[in-house]
């Protein structure tokens, strides 16, 4: 089983708390560390703060904190490829894979806060923002991989484009998904490395949805190339109990996944806890 730590925020008010954690997840032996990407939440039902629009830029986060870890894998839960032209967002991703020495994983998803595109880019239906996804990852795939590459496609174009360095991981770093709909499921299938599936908002369960994922890679002759993430989001975690999260992780790994997301509470006893997953149970599933 390999851990990653998430339920981290990028909100500016937190910054200090996230840099801490992070740093100490990469002693504790963490593999990962995500957070969201997210420049404006808008009136997300789960999320009350006032200052849920006081954001981080995510990418740049994590170059920042690159530069002060050692060995964890660092990238977001996720990113809305519609969000940024999806030619520069592939840049951005090879040169932090390049500056920390191959410790990307880039979050793969389609968006959902209608208030932060308006504000910063362009909010489409979720089926233009499907298929916006589709054509980005399929660009950007191209630009990670290929010497030179000219794309006409219905949403994005390139001409001649070269992506120079290419990513240290090859063929390029590990795509995360965390999507809900059935056409980014099936997308995860013909794409994913890591296929996370959230318990929150309607959706048709998570054997169902990995029943999905696992349909489609099949279909695309990659069913072992698909692994899965279990755990939890931040506002479905319950008070820290070391024997409580030791249960948890051990029921993901009864269900076959392969990857454990910690979130913890958001408590003063946030830091305390981190150490206590870390020493006390990550050794017993490794």
């Amino acid at each position: 089983m390999k851990f990653y730590l998430g339920g981290l925020g990028n909100w500016a008010n937190d910054y200090k708390q996230v840099e801490k954690a992070i740093l100490k997840a990469d002693d504790l032996g963490f593999d990962g560390a995500l957070i969201p990407d997210h420049y404006q939440w808008g009136a997300a039902p789960f999320l009350k703060r006032p200052d849920r629009d006081a954001t981080l830029e995510s990418w740049i986060a994590l170059t920042y904190l690159a530069g002060k870890t050692k060995q964890i894998k660092l990238g977001t839960l996720v990113t809305p490829i519609p969000f940024r032209p999806p030619g520069i967002l592939a840049k951005m991703v090879s040169t932090l894979d390049v500056l920390s020495g191959g410790r990307v994983v880039f979050g793969v998803g389609a968006g959902w806060s209608q208030t932060e595109f308006e504000g910063y880019s362009t909010w489409d239906e979720p089926k233009v923002r499907v298929d916006k996804t589709t054509e980005g990852l399929k660009l950007m795939i191209k630009l990670w991989t290929q010497d030179k590459v000219t794309h006409k496609g219905k949403h994005y174009k390139a001409k001649e484009a070269v992506l120079e360095p290419k990513p240290i991981q090859k063929p390029y770093p590990k795509l995360l998904f965390g999507g809900v709909g059935k056409r980014m499921l099936r997308l995860a299938g013909r794409h994913a490395d890591i296929c996370y599936l959230p318990q929150f908002g309607p959706n048709p369960g998570k054997e169902t949805m990995r029943q999905t994922v696992q349909e489609a890679a099949k279909r695309a002759n990659r069913t072992e190339k698909i692994t899965f993430m279990g755990g939890e989001m931040h506002m479905m975690v319950p008070a820290y109990d070391p024997k409580v999260y030791a249960e948890l992780v051990q029921k993901a790994k009864d269900a076959g996944d392969q990857y454990y997301l910690l979130s913890l509470p958001r408590t003063k006893d946030h830091y305390k806890a981190l150490t206590s997953f870390g020493k006390d149970i990550i050794p017993s599933f490794q």
